[in-house]
């Protein structure tokens, strides 16, 4: 029997309708449950061949038991040493590699030192910053918020650069980004479960959080679709998020990716609406499954981004 479990914190509703679906259309061999921890030895198999991650990102005992189980033979979604080292920062720096239009942005050391450093562990960075040169490539007004993302915590719409230096030492400690608005006419958040099944989704942001996915207006244009789809897929597969949502906002008919590393995305029913709620369970129930089939016990089964694939590759002829 291949056991899928699902790792998760406080949410309800996408759990357990998870874990109804899979055992509904599993079929003999494989069967779901809520992940159970009673110990975690080093190099031991887990009873699961797959595991769905929902909370490793704010406990970092799951993150360590997700590393572990993955090494012996787990196929943990998302891949837990991908989503250790990823940051905001650097999504933007691929995105661009790959192509896909983005906010200007710029990284901000934070604005008070770390705990155990001083004045001369900041040597090497000039000061004062060339503070103009990033304002006229940002422009105002601007987004500063957290590089390692956050959920919309810590985030602050700029007027000016008045405006930034009265509210930059509020950061403390946190290293933000500095990030041109994109003033939208449109805007889409978007579901990517095994870097091909795509929810497009109309999406409001400046609602409040349960009137977000309730969007009156006119369907979008086939173009446009399409364009985000294509956009989504290539940020999924090149950064190897197996469960993700990329968003969009849409500028004189361009979509701009404006956030794309969200690994545990919003899956409650509440938010997201009936129909919304259905096909994500769906999809990942049926991409469990496939997982499952496919894992190999004792091996590796996780899944890489095209970024470190092709540095592997590259790594071989060395």
């Amino acid at each position: 029997m291949k056991k899928i479990g699902i790792l998760f914190g406080m949410e309800d509703t996408f759990p357990h309708a998870f874990v109804e679906r899979v055992n509904q259309i599993a079929g003999n061999g494989i069967m779901a449950e809520f992940v159970q921890i009673d110990k975690v030895v080093q190099n031991k198999l887990t009873e699961y061949a797959v595991i769905i991650d929902r909370i490793s990102q704010d406990v970092p005992f799951y993150r360590a038991y997700l590393k572990n189980a993955a090494l012996t033979g787990t196929a943990v979604i998302n891949n837990p040493f991908w989503w250790s080292a990823d940051d905001k920062f650097f999504n933007n720096c691929l995105a661009d590699q790959l192509g896909v239009p983005l906010p200007k942005t710029v990284l901000l050391p934070s604005a008070k030192h770390p705990d155990d450093t001083t004045g001369k562990s900041f040597r090497n960075l000039v000061a004062p910053l060339d503070w103009e040169g990033i304002f006229n490539y940002t422009g105002f007004p601007a987004y500063m918020k957290p590089y390692a993302g956050g959920g919309w915590k810590h985030v602050y719409r700029l007027e000016n650069k008045e405006e930034f230096f009265q509210k930059h030492p509020e950061t403390g400690q946190l290293v933000m980004l500095l990030q041109e608005e994109i003033l939208f006419d449109e805007y889409f958040r978007v579901y990517c479960l095994g870097g091909k099944s795509v929810r497009i989704m109309e999406y409001e942001p400046r609602n409040p959080h349960h009137l977000r996915y309730v969007v009156d207006k006119a369907p979008a244009s086939k173009k446009l679709l399409n364009k985000v789809k294509d956009y989504t897929v290539k940020l999924c597969t090149g950064l190897g998020y197996d469960f993700n949502t990329v968003e969009f906002a849409v500028r004189d008919g361009f979509p701009y990716a404006i956030d794309f590393g969200n690994p545990a995305p919003d899956a409650d029913i509440n938010s997201v609406g009936q129909a919304n709620f259905d096909w994500v369970v769906e999809e990942a129930a049926k991409m469990a499954i496939a997982y499952a089939k496919a894992q190999k016990p004792g091996k590796m089964n996780l899944t890489w981004g095209t970024f470190m694939k092709n540095s592997v590759e590259m790594a071989k002829r060395f």
